[in-house]
C-alpha cells in the first residue's frame, strides 16, 4: 500500500505567497487515505538564518529531522507531499541513504540549483537540487551526496545564469519542456545507468494554462498528458525510489478545489503500480 508523508513546510519559498502552501498541503491531504498518510508538524515560527545565509534556516533544520524520523519508520518508498521543494531535502535523502545509485526525475519549472552564495533570494527551495548533490549550507545537505550526472531536470525553463553556468559545467542531463516526451525522458534517465527512480514534481512544471495555484508560474510548461504519460513510463520502466510532489499554492483554501483534481491525477499517476509485461501464451504451437 502506497504511504503518504505530508509536510505542510512554507519556511524555503520565497514567495510572499509562502504560507498558502500550508493550504496546498492540508488541501491535498484531505483526499488521501488517512491510515496511510503521516502528517509531519512543521514549527509555527519563521526561524532564523543561523549564519547559513538561507533564510529561516533553523525552522528548516528542525523540520528536515522531523521528516526524517517519520520516514525512516516506513519500509516502502513514501510519496511525500509539501509545501516548499525544500520538503525534498530529507525526503530524496533517504532514498539517497537507502540507495545510493538512484536517479532523480527534477519536473519543476525552477532549476534549484543555487547556493547560499549565488540565491539572489536566500531560500532554501532554490536551493534543495544544489544540496542534493552535496553543495551548499553543511546543516542542510543529505548524508549520501547525489551525483549530479544522475539528476534528470524535465520542464526547467528558468534558471538564473549561475544555475545555468552550473547544469553545464556538471553536464547535467536536461530535458526540453516545449519538447518533451516520455520517450525521451526515460533515455535521458537510461542514460545515467540507474535502475531505480526517485520522482520530484513542483506542480509549477504545468503550463500555466493547466494549474493556477502557484506562486510562481512560468508560461510554456508540460501539458498534463504530457506528465501523466512521463510519470507512468518511469514507473514502468524503472523501479520505485520514491517520490515527491510539491509547490501548490492556491490563492485562497477555497481555490484549491480548482487544481485539485489535476493533482490527485499526477499522484494517481505516481502511486499507481505498473503493470506487468504479458506475454502471448494462447499463441499457436
Amino acid at each position: 500500500m502506497t504511504k503518504f508523508v505530508v509536510v505542510p513546510q512554507w519556511q524555503g519559498s520565497g514567495s510572499s505567497r509562502a504560507m498558502q502552501l500550508i493550504d496546498g498541503a492540508e488541501a491535498i491531504r484531505g483526499d488521501l487515505p488517512a491510515g496511510s498518510t503521516t502528517v509531519v508538524h512543521v514549527p509555527a515560527e519563521a526561524g532564523e538564518a543561523l549564519d547559513t545565509d538561507i533564510r529561516r534556516a533553523s525552522s528548516l533544520v528542525t523540520t528536515a529531522e522531523l521528516q526524517r524520523q517519520a520516514i525512516a519508520g516506513i519500509e516502502e518508498p513514501v510519496i511525500t507531499i509539501g509545501g516548499d521543494c525544500g520538503v525534498e531535502l530529507a525526503s530524496v535523502g533517504e532514498a539517497l541513504r537507502r540507495d545510493p545509485a538512484i536517479a532523480v526525475v527534477w519536473f519543476d519549472a525552477h532549476g534549484d540549483l543555487n547556493t547560499p552564495l549565488t540565491s539572489p533570494s536566500g531560500s532554501f527551495s532554490g536551493m534543495v537540487a544544489r544540496a542534493l548533490t552535496g553543495e551548499g549550507a553543511a546543516s542542510l545537505l543529505p548524508v549520501a551526496p547525489l551525483d549530479p550526472a544522475r539528476l534528470v531536470l524535465v520542464g526547467v525553463r528558468d534558471l538564473d545564469d549561475a544555475e545555468l553556468a552550473h547544469v553545464e559545467e556538471r553536464s547535467i542531463p536536461m530535458v526540453s519542456s516545449v519538447m518533451t516526451s516520455a520517450a525521451e525522458v526515460v533515455a535521458a534517465v537510461e542514460s545515467t545507468g540507474a535502475e531505480r527512480v526517485y520522482i520530484h514534481v513542483d506542480v509549477d512544471v504545468l503550463d500555466p494554462s493547466v494549474i493556477a495555484g502557484v506562486s510562481s508560474a512560468v508560461p510554456f510548461g508540460l501539458e498534463l498528458a504530457t506528465l501523466l504519460d512521463c510519470i507512468t513510463e518511469l514507473r514502468s520502466r524503472f523501479g520505485f525510489a520514491g517520490a515527491g510532489v510539491t509547490g501548490f499554492s492556491p490563492g485562497t483554501p477555497d481555490a484549491a478545489a480548482d487544481d485539485l483534481g489535476t493533482i490527485l491525477r499526477i499522484i494517481g499517476a505516481i502511486s499507481r503500480e505498473p503493470r506487468p509485461a504479458t506475454t502471448n501464451s494462447g499463441a499457436a504451437s
